[in-house]
């Protein structure tokens, strides 16, 4: 038999959006069922209208094969078979200059990073960022190529995973960054509503691989007020935003709570919510750059009420335990008891002392301000129990750039 050119879908970057199935104009030539979304060799002629859709480059996966792969070997897949490539063509890039820091940006990341005790320094292998290109003056206009519901359907939180476009113009941002968003109109002042920041949660070469976009991970904020329910102005701005809307985009920001990239660096990440954003980003920034024999590990702490609660839970499965060790815990799953973030972190504690103990372990916290004090007492903890001084080891830890918080 010749070889053919089988068109296949990678599971692990795979978002579940649906967006490549509603762009195929052949019935049944791409299905899916609960784990994997596939592409039906006998029905596929190549058509590439579901390429460019994509807001992940999960669909833009080729195999030259003797033996097609079938539809219930797509099926049971958790990764792509070892020698399928992606087909994408690498953009050029440019970079800007920086502009003076906005005030507005700062005074959000001071208040998040309050439980540092002063300032941190990034890592030392990070790379260099670009901050405050863009500005509420002269902000950059992004356009939506998608918006996703990223919780079930049955959770009372509700989690958009959003990606922007910006063409033609420059915006370079690195795993940690975080960018502002304008929401249109006036407050009841009648002054233009403030800038609303959110962390980056796509690497640095973009959402898709090569492209020049972005994704963020935003909850829908709703509290009642007065007897009254009240929208968030920012959240619901941008939960509600639609497929090809603009966006006046500020930044980036942020120029400590970045990634390292040396590949001996071990990263362990503890976040709620959409705590995880930065972490999805440098999750899957080394699962695209590690090479065989990387000795870097990572682990993540991802806490939620249930399993419907958690962000991209059907996508974090699909990550390979070579790649990254995951610890999910759920305060409010029905059938198992509640547990925190901080309660897995004291169950993990051997796996976390010797984490502590090497030099190589760069330590990021992200999410709800409350989680911080639970956290900090674990590792306290662990540290009584191994011979370690958590006081002192966290003050070592951060003049290295190896200790980082931003809660809220």
């Amino acid at each position: 038999m010749s070889a053919i050119r089988q068109h296949l879908i990678d599971p692990e970057v795979c978002i579940r959006c649906n967006t490549c199935e509603e762009n195929c104009p052949i019935d049944g030539a791409i299905t899916h069922n609960a784990d994997n979304y596939v592409v039906d060799v006998e029905k596929c002629n190549y058509c590439m209208s579901c390429i460019a859709p994509c807001p992940t480059g999960a669909i833009d996966h080729w195999r030259m094969v003797t033996t097609p792969y079938s539809l219930e070997e797509q099926f049971s897949w958790d990764e792509l078979p070892d020698d399928a490539e992606p087909a994408a063509n690498a953009e050029t890039r440019t970079n800007a200059d920086h502009e003076a820091l906005e005030d507005e940006a700062t005074a959000i990341l001071d208040v998040a990073h309050q439980g540092q005790q002063g300032k941190v320094k990034p890592p030392f292998s990070a790379a260099h960022p670009f901050i405050n290109i863009y500005t509420r003056e002269n902000p950059a206009i992004a356009k939506v190529a998608g918006n996703y519901r990223i919780t079930s359907e049955n959770s009372d939180s509700d989690i958009h995973h959003i990606v922007l476009d910006f063409g033609s113009t420059a915006f370079p941002v690195l795993e940690g960054q975080s960018i502002g968003i304008i929401p249109p109109g006036v407050d009841g002042r009648g002054k233009p509503h403030n800038m609303r920041l959110y962390s980056v949660a796509s690497p640095r070469d973009g959402e898709r691989p090569n492209h020049n976009n972005l994704s963020l991970t935003v909850k829908r904020v709703l509290f009642e007020e007065d007897g009254e329910l009240q929208k968030g102005v920012g959240s619901n701005y941008v939960c509600d935003l639609q497929k090809g809307d603009e966006v006046q985009v500020t930044g980036a920001f942020g120029s400590t709570f970045l990634m390292p990239n040396h590949p001996e660096a071990n990263i362990m990440m503890i976040c709620t919510g959409t705590g995880s954003a930065p972490f999805r980003a440098m999750t899957e920034r080394r699962r695209r750059k590690r090479s065989p024999g990387d000795p870097g590990k990572m682990m993540l702490f991802f806490g939620a009420r249930t399993k419907g609660d958690l962000p991209y839970f059907g996508p974090l499965q699909k990550l390979p335990n070579s790649l990254i060790r995951k610890e999910l815990c759920f305060s409010r799953e029905p059938d198992q008891e509640k547990e925190y973030v901080q309660d897995r972190i004291l169950k993990c504690g051997s796996d976390v002392a010797e984490w502590l103990k090497d030099d190589n372990t760069f330590i990021y916290l992200c999410g709800l301000k409350g989680m911080e004090i639970g956290v900090e007492a674990a590792f306290s903890k662990i540290c009584e129990g191994n011979g370690l001084n958590w006081d002192t080891l966290r003050t070592a830890m951060r003049e290295n750039g190896r200790y980082h918080v931003e809660t809220y």
